[in-house]
């Protein structure tokens, strides 16, 4: 590894900060120590988990803290890492900002270090995560590199880092947030899945908000390759002028570099079929650009058999419109990852059925009423948790159902509610923190309250 390289001179003049002490923030703590850099690392939480990772990265050397931050030893700093979860109004992040010490998100650090191999950046706001799997997925079938998938998904991208062997090409899944502190980040591919209201808890507009989506294209070269929606022209907006090739995925157009035959049932590449639509086993049409997406953004040399044959094989994320039972001809789906409104929107197409759909959480300040025409013909909604007052407002013209801040309530009245032939899709289009710690742990106790009834 050439560490003189990677690694910016002014790093070693000091001791680099790394803000939490998630599975990311660990390892951005020993890949530092690996590139020689004294390091302070530190999480505002304290538990027997946080303790056992302090305890293993005291003896790499690293100094931490756990319960607290001491901001005046961070704006000291010679750069500050941060994790993904850390929000951009977090204490020490407004300090070391005041202070001019240079931010970098874990996925830019470890971005810098892997010199040997060619990033797949995949961002956008729905479908990030399946495209960015199935890109490798197929990656790992036709032996170009790994079949795992890194950074905002699956491996922290530093622990891809710290391995003695590093893939010829990476998938990697960017979220704005990470984008936004990644100056260095330039991937050979870059896959803008779409473009939506999301995050505006934490963005005062879209404007702001796609900014930070923009920032993918920040490293542009003639040797880069983008893969962009064709279907929105926001995103072809975002990309204008951006240097490199630029090739597009449509459900529509056939003109496009890769797009779906709905006449004749084909996912069509580059004026090719690739495979039919009934062979991917996942549910809307969202998936079949997903699908799309992935496919276009492979080496070109990939081989088209083998990519037809991991997606084949791909099944829904966990979390992600994955089907969880089907227990009295009533159709349960777990979307908890669907946390937008245009989320909800693509779970409730994307099944043929009148819907049950559950929506609530932690307000994320999307219009809940785009949600109207979507529902025409369901069956109804149950509006829970924070949000769920709100939801019930917007939602006008719509039979919902208004329930509080227990879970298991919530799972009751759909069942009471939905008749065989239907679907009960949870798609709560928020954030989950009202209830849960994440949106993983909302879709487990959705899934473990539905086969337990």
């Amino acid at each position: 590894m050439r560490t003189k390289r990677v690694i910016p001179s002014e790093w070693r003049t000091g001791e680099a900060a790394v803000v939490g002490l998630a599975r990311s923030g660990v390892a951005a703590s020993r890949l530092l120590r690996r590139l020689g850099l004294a390091v302070y690392a530190s999480d505002v939480k304290d538990s027997p988990a946080l303790q056992a990772a302090a305890a293993m990265l005291g003896t790499d050397g690293v100094r931490v803290e756990l319960g607290r931050h001491d901001l005046a030893r961070i704006v000291k700093a010679s750069v500050c890492v941060l994790s993904p979860g850390v929000p951009p109004d977090a204490a020490p992040v407004l300090a070391a900002r005041k202070a001019k010490v240079p931010l970098v998100a874990e996925l830019d650090l470890a971005a810098r270090c892997l010199e040997k191999t060619r990033l797949i950046v995949t961002t956008g706001t729905k479908g990030k995560s399946s495209t960015a799997s199935m890109i490798g997925a197929a990656l790992g079938a036709a032996g170009l590199g790994a079949s795992e998938v890194a950074g905002n998904i699956g491996a922290p991208l530093a622990e891809v880092a710290l391995q003695p062997a590093q893939p010829a090409w990476l998938s990697v899944e960017a979220s704005s947030f990470q984008l936004h502190d990644a100056p260095a980040l330039d991937p050979a591919v870059g896959v803008l899945t779409n473009l939506s209201s999301d995050h505006l808890d934490r963005y005062p507009d879209l404007k702001v908000y796609y900014a930070d989506k923009k920032l993918l294209f920040r490293n542009a070269g003639k040797a880069s390759r983008w893969v962009l929606n064709g279907d929105q022209p926001e995103v072809g907006e975002l990309a204008r002028g951006v240097a490199g090739t630029s090739e597009r995925f449509s459900l529509d157009v056939h003109v496009a570099d890769a797009w779906y035959d709905r006449t004749g049932g084909w996912l069509i590449l580059r004026g090719m079929p690739l495979m039919r639509r009934r062979e991917l086993a996942l549910l809307g049409d969202h998936n079949v650009m997903n699908a799309l997406a992935a496919a276009l953004a492979l080496p070109p040399e990939t081989d088209r058999d083998r990519i037809a044959q991991a997606f084949r094989g791909f099944r829904a994320l966990h979390h992600r419109l994955e089907p969880v039972r089907e227990a009295g001809g009533v159709l349960w789906v777990n979307d908890s990852k669907g946390t937008t409104v245009s989320s909800a929107i693509a779970a409730v197409r994307a099944v043929d059925r009148p819907v049950v759909l559950l929506l609530g959480g932690k307000d994320k300040g999307g219009d809940f009423r785009q949600l109207v025409p979507a529902l025409e013909g369901a069956r109804g909604v149950i509006a829970y948790g924070e949000a769920g007052e709100r939801i019930a407002r917007e939602l006008n013209g719509v039979s919902v159902t208004r329930e509080g801040g227990d879970f298991g309530k919530v799972i009751a009245s759909a069942k009471r509610i939905a008749r065989a032939g239907d679907a009960v899709i949870l798609s709560p289009a928020c954030s989950s923190f009202d209830m849960f710690e994440n949106a993983e742990q909302r879709g487990e106790e959705f899934t473990r309250l539905v086969n337990a009834l």
